[in-house]
């Protein structure tokens, strides 16, 4: 195993310095430190006051729970002094976009721009910017904001900030009014801290899923610390689970994924799962007890987990990420009798999603996607419902 396998990923502050050094993750920082001496504000001052202004941009929304998205103009905020404009180039579809359209975890106001995976080039900065010049590639994830002052939000934990976290879209928009709209858009305006660093010489379309999916799967194995050569399962193959494996195989860990579709087997073993099985292979499920280190649930629906549970070894945990709702099957009896757990886990700070795009960039992981028009964003939703997906859809914001 090669040392940069082995090497504990380096987090970004909410300071904007790491633990080893502000700027020092990824080449495109590196170039851009020096710069920093120079002053962004005169590049600030230099740019199109224009890009800064409040804004009428083009966006695909939801105007029901059918999701038959339609163009849509939104407003975006003039930028502050903190703010990064960002060009979205390319934004993937989330099953998160569609359960939330759909109305699965709570009613919408529509019409509903989603979209929390998008990947663009900055095209302007505001005066006392520091992390980005333009030019540069951004990505945005999940959430655009939180109160920045509470114990999680200090503990770079913003997704739990104590005082609500403003998500990408359907969220309270506390600077500007009215619900947060997503990335099935043109353009986004958004506070320097959350906008997330893209290296240069990356496939830009594969890293846009890395900013949900990416870091859902990615934090579960930094938390849970999974270490090369552990045995890894992984429930469930799709946007998420595909991710799961490729960034555990690039852990070193030995990766086993768990199926309910044939034509995923060889897939999972071309991203470098060791084994993959189908879930009605009673059989070869039987001879999997009690070997695992660690387990990532995908799967969006509930199902029986005691099945999988039974696969831990003693001590060890399962971590759904996948059913948001009612959890079925775990037995308490079982699970105390070898002291093995069932956890829950969703997306990761600013500092750890920083941290897999770093880690992916080195190691040379991204998602494997299909590129689509915005006018099929309804049509690929509806395929992704159907399991169709091979493994994330991508809507390129650039031929709109």
């Amino acid at each position: 195993m090669c040392d940069a396998c082995n090497t504990s990923p380096e987090f970004l502050t909410r300071e904007g310095e790491s633990r080893r050094g502000f700027l020092t993750a990824g080449a495109a920082a590196a170039v851009a430190a020096p710069l920093a001496a120079a002053g962004f504000a005169g590049t600030a001052r230099a740019q199109d006051v224009n890009a800064l202004a409040e804004s009428q941009v083009q966006s695909w929304a939801a105007f029901d729970t059918d999701g038959a998205f339609a163009p849509h103009t939104i407003t975006r905020r003039a930028a502050g002094p903190k703010d990064v404009v960002v060009e979205i180039m390319y934004s993937s579809i989330c099953h998160s976009d569609i359960h939330t359209y759909k109305g699965d975890w709570g009613p919408q106001v529509y019409p509903l721009v989603p979209g929390h995976e998008m990947v663009g080039r900055v095209v302007a900065i505001g005066a006392d910017v520091i992390k980005f010049r333009e030019g540069d590639y951004a990505g945005v994830g999940t959430m655009v904001d939180s109160c920045g002052t509470c114990a999680n939000c200090v503990a770079d934990r913003e997704q739990n900030c104590l005082n609500g976290t403003t998500f990408t879209y359907g969220s309270e928009d506390k600077i500007s009014g009215g619900l947060t709209q997503g990335g099935y858009s043109k353009k986004i305006v958004v506070k320097e801290e959350f906008a997330l660093r893209i290296p240069p010489g990356v496939d830009l379309a594969g890293f846009a899923p890395l900013l949900c999916a990416g870091i859902t799967t990615f934090s579960p194995i930094n938390h849970w610390d999974l270490k090369p050569g552990q045995r890894y399962g992984v429930i469930g193959m799709g946007g998420l689970g595909h991710l799961a494996v490729k960034l555990a195989v690039a852990k070193g860990a030995e990766v086993v994924v768990f199926t309910t579709s044939e034509d995923k087997i060889a897939d999972a073993k071309a991203f470098g799962a060791a084994e993959a099985y189908l879930w009605s292979d009673e059989e070869a499920l039987a001879k999997q007890a009690m070997s695992f280190d660690l387990m990532i649930s995908t799967v969006p629906v509930a199902y029986e987990m005691q099945p999988f549970l039974n696969m831990l070894k003693l001590d060890k945990t399962l971590v759904n990420v996948g059913a948001l709702f009612e959890v079925q099957g775990a037995q308490g009896m079982m699970m105390a009798f070898n002291r093995q757990s069932l956890a829950g886990s969703m997306t990761g700070g600013i500092a750890e999603t920083q941290a897999v795009i770093d880690f992916a960039a080195a190691h040379g992981v991204a998602a494997s996607y299909e590129m689509i028009t915005p006018d099929q964003i309804g049509e690929a939703c509806e395929k992704v419902v159907n399991k169709e997906a091979r493994y994330r859809y991508v809507i390129d914001m650039t031929a709109a």
